[in-house]
């Protein structure tokens, strides 16, 4: 009996090899998009963090300057009510000129008394520029000439609450116009030139230029507070009696230096 010899081929252990391939392209992009928008919320989280902690910081140092503002404000208002409702400040002349120098730094103040002192000076000081009919028929033409003085004084006053409801109407200060019109000029405008002058001088805390110097009807003036007048202050407004126009006397000035 014959025997059949199969044979037998054996096979190495392992994984069987497979052809190599590519990865696909399109999944790395996706990758780098996913990794560069992960970096730009990141970077974009930090700078809105940062950003909204200034604003917070902003925020909070405003309020804080608002509410010492606000204590300023109620203790500046407590104060000028005191001093109001005092008798013995009120007759004082130097706490008037400090109470004027404060409330004049005020817009609606300021405003409401250079409007005052406009409508008084319109209305009295211009009344006693121009002449009266017996004055103008009796001026020869020296007198005519030479002008005419005129001497004006007007109280500024304003209104201030004693006990929160009534109002009771003061004297402020005073202002005498103490000038020489000369017919050289109308009426109109002097009274322009001299609510210039006094607005202008009220205002010199605000005005830069400190070599103004005020002329009516093209002669120096001089404008000051009274230092005799008590208790009420009286800003006196007087022209120069040189006679010499301002423009005259610096080109004489000037040559006499030559």
């Amino acid at each position: 009996m014959t025997t059949s010899i199969i044979p037998v081929i054996s096979l190495p252990a392992g994984p069987l090899a497979q052809a190599p391939t590519t990865p696909a392209p399109a999944n790395n992009l996706w990758l780098m998009s996913s990794g560069a928008l992960a970096v730009l919320l990141v970077a974009g989280g930090v700078y809105f963090k940062l950003e909204t902690d200034k604003l917070h910081k902003r925020i909070r140092a405003e309020e804080f300057r608002v509410r010492e503002l606000k204590k300023r404000l109620d203790l500046a208002l407590k104060s000028i009510h005191k001093m109001e409702a005092n008798p013995d400040l009120v007759n004082s002349r130097e706490f008037n000129l400090d109470y004027l120098r404060m409330r004049m730094q005020e817009e609606i103040f300021h405003f409401a008394i250079v409007n005052q002192i406009k409508m008084k000076i319109k209305t009295m000081v211009s009344v006693a520029l121009r002449p009266t009919q017996q004055q103008a028929g009796t001026q020869n033409n020296a007198q005519t000439n030479q002008g005419r003085q005129v001497d004006q004084l007007f109280d500024v006053e304003y209104e201030t609450c004693t006990d929160g409801v009534k109002r009771v109407k003061r004297v402020l200060f005073r202002v005498q116009v103490r000038i020489t019109k000369l017919p050289t000029q109308p009426t109109s405008r002097t009274i322009e030139e001299i609510i210039n002058c006094l607005e202008r001088y009220l205002s010199l805390a605000d005005d830069d230029d400190d070599r103004w110097q005020p002329t009516i009807q093209g002669r120096i003036v001089t404008i000051s507070w009274d230092q005799k007048a008590k208790p009420t202050p009286l800003l006196v407004l007087e022209q120069s009696g040189e006679g010499m126009n301002v423009t005259l006397k610096t080109r004489r000035a000037a040559g006499a230096a030559k």
